[in-house]
């Protein structure tokens, strides 16, 4: 699997598109965002959405419900951990996950504290969907923190769904040709929090506030703080640093889409550093990202017009909920996975 990203000249750029003209302009504007796209995500894997139409107040009230939850006594957030770790649900707390694990490599524990909320079974009454790819949500007592996150939540969902729309387009598939994969979809919305507590400011070597890894599903909203700690990985093993446009969120594919197109587009390496600046001062970082990760009974398998005798696809077709287990035995249990080798030779080349 290609997991790197092309830089020129040892610059990396993460493009900014203004997505508007999709919804709202001729053919001529869907095609032209259409084609950026595609350059993004054949290049880079990540690019910087603008027109996005997800409202200031929507993510006000997001970070809001954030500095709320990670505020409260710890007591409070453990009582919201899930009873295992299969259940991707909850509080997680601070060195307990190692997401460099769901690539088969060890790193020590990361650093982030964070809180998982996700569609539920109920969600989508009739279809009798399995509890354990569709959990039941968590939630601390605060009214208000389960209004800003599900607000978030939403209007996410929404973004992700019009960026599979512009994804088909760019790929020469018809406008709707990934609703059929996603009419069900276990989507996961990930709070994170990158700050390590007073009493405990201590970084081994190598530790990171989330190690490196590819995300596992289909693609993935970003909202994040405007100050230094997201890297993604070139393909000359040099790490860049980048930080969201005023306005913009980050959008970056996962290894899904990646398997889907034969790796015509990049399902990147990303990694979060420490937060621990040059000169040994803790400051803080919060991001929330919204996986879009597909029905968990959707067949992944090459699509047309992605693999040719000359380039045939290495995988195999796997179903959502089969990949996912596999990542997320990695970084939540704790298991290398063994089925990453592909992924995991771009960490192990030299630099």
């Amino acid at each position: 699997m290609s997991s790197s990203a092309r830089s020129v000249g040892g610059v990396l750029d993460v493009p900014v598109i203004d997505i508007s003209a999709f919804r709202d302009g001729t053919p001529a504007d869907r095609a032209a965002v259409a084609q950026a796209v595609d350059s993004a995500a054949t290049d880079v894997g990540f690019m910087q959405i603008t027109g996005h139409a997800v409202p200031n107040g929507v993510r006000d009230g997001l970070t809001e419900a954030m500095d709320s939850l990670f505020a409260l006594p710890m007591p409070e957030k453990l009582a919201c951990r899930p009873g295992s770790t299969a259940v991707n649900r909850g509080y997680t707390a601070p060195k307990t996950e190692r997401l460099s694990h769901s690539l088969g490599i060890y790193s020590p524990d990361d650093l982030f504290e964070a809180f998982n909320v996700g569609t539920e079974a109920g969600d989508y009454p009739g279809l009798n969907l399995p509890g354990e790819h569709y959990a039941t949500n968590l939630w601390p007592s605060d009214a208000r923190i389960r209004e800003g996150v599900t607000s978030w939540f939403t209007a996410a969902g929404t973004l992700a769904r019009t960026m599979t729309e512009i994804f088909a387009v760019a790929l020469g598939l018809p406008p709707a040709f990934f609703t059929g994969y996603q009419d069900h979809s276990m989507d996961v919305l990930r709070m994170n929090n990158y700050q390590l507590p007073p009493d405990d400011a201590r970084v081994e070597p190598d530790q990171l506030g989330m190690g490196a890894h590819t995300d596992y599903g289909i693609v993935t909203v970003l909202w994040a703080d405007p100050v230094p700690g997201l890297q993604i990985l070139d393909t000359e093993g040099r790490w860049h640093h980048v930080v969201p446009a005023p306005g913009a969120l980050l959008i970056n594919l996962g290894d899904l889409l990646a398997r889907w197109t034969n790796d015509r587009w990049i399902s990147t390496m990303h990694r979060v550093l420490a937060p621990v600046d040059d000169q040994g001062r803790v400051y803080r970082r919060r991001s929330a990202a919204y996986f879009h990760d597909g029905n968990y009974d959707a067949v992944i398998a090459t699509l047309p017009g992605c693999a040719t005798p000359e380039r045939p696809s290495p995988y195999q077709p796997v179903t959502v909920a089969e990949h996912l287990e596999r990542k997320l035995g990695g970084s939540r249990g704790l298991e290398l996975n063994p089925a990453a080798e592909r992924e995991a030779a771009r960490l192990r080349a030299p630099r």
